[in-house]
């Protein structure tokens, strides 16, 4: 059994945990914030036996599409009356970072 987690961005999130519902799998997602952008992100957490992992990974890949932003870095400091404004910078967001473990399913019995 696998133990996987998906951070993603917050605009990937809806389609992927579509994705996923339809193929069968259960879900959980986290909302979160931060990283480079500070922008909204999203945890999914989802067990699999190990013979789906492959599978799952490629449904996330095909879900979760890198973009290209323009971001304005902050401005240098300089003379007071002086003022550069920085070019914008070109990066690329999106994607997903996924995480693996090996875990143990106990059933606890009431």
């Amino acid at each position: 059994m696998k133990l996987i987690l998906a951070i993603i961005q917050h605009q990937d999130a809806s389609n992927l945990v579509d994705a996923l519902n339809e193929e069968g799998y259960r879900v959980t997602r986290l909302s979160s914030q931060g990283g480079f952008l500070r922008e909204g992100n999203v945890t999914l957490m989802l067990s699999v036996e190990d013979a789906h992992l492959d599978h799952v990974i490629g449904v996330v890949r095909e879900h979760c599409s890198t973009r290209t932003r323009y971001v304005s870095p902050m401005p240098p400091i300089a003379e007071s009356g002086e003022f550069y404004p920085p070019a914008p910078l070109e990066v690329q967001v999106g994607g997903a970072t996924i995480f693996v473990l090996n875990a143990e399913v106990d059933r606890l019995q009431a």
